[in-house]
């Protein structure tokens, strides 16, 4: 895996703004969230994205041991910009063609695992 450090980069950014948009949501928007009925939703968003902060942040620190797939973080990047972005739409009364985009994050984030799983396996 080359550019290790985007990883971390994206790990990094990842995370800040979960907890930026996690604070956000339980104050500065509940009453919007509540009102759509979309607390629940936000609160996914939110923890997709901090999990796949920390996926990525170990994936850079992993590379120092074994060769990681540069697809594999690329695929988590992609899945939390998808899945979380998209769910973040549609908890603040976004449009509806964003439900659509949620299922193609997800499979992103499960292509991810599967690269990284494969790799621990083969070695590669």
């Amino acid at each position: 895996m080359q550019n290790t450090p985007s990883f971390r980069l994206f790990g990094a950014l990842f995370a800040l703004i979960a907890v930026i948009l996690g604070a956000f949501g339980a104050h500065a928007l509940k009453a919007t969230l509540i009102a759509h009925d979309s607390v629940s939703t936000w609160e996914t968003a939110v923890r997709y994205q901090m999990w796949h902060a920390l996926t990525l942040l170990l994936l850079s620190a992993m590379n120092e041991q074994r060769s990681i797939p540069r697809h594999t973080g690329n695929c988590f990047i992609a899945g939390v910009l998808l899945f979380s972005g998209s769910l973040y739409g549609l908890a603040l009364g976004g449009p509806k063609w964003l439900g659509p985009i949620t299922p193609l994050g997800g499979l992103c984030l499960i292509i991810g695992w599967i690269l990284l799983a494969r790799s621990c396996i083969t070695k590669t």
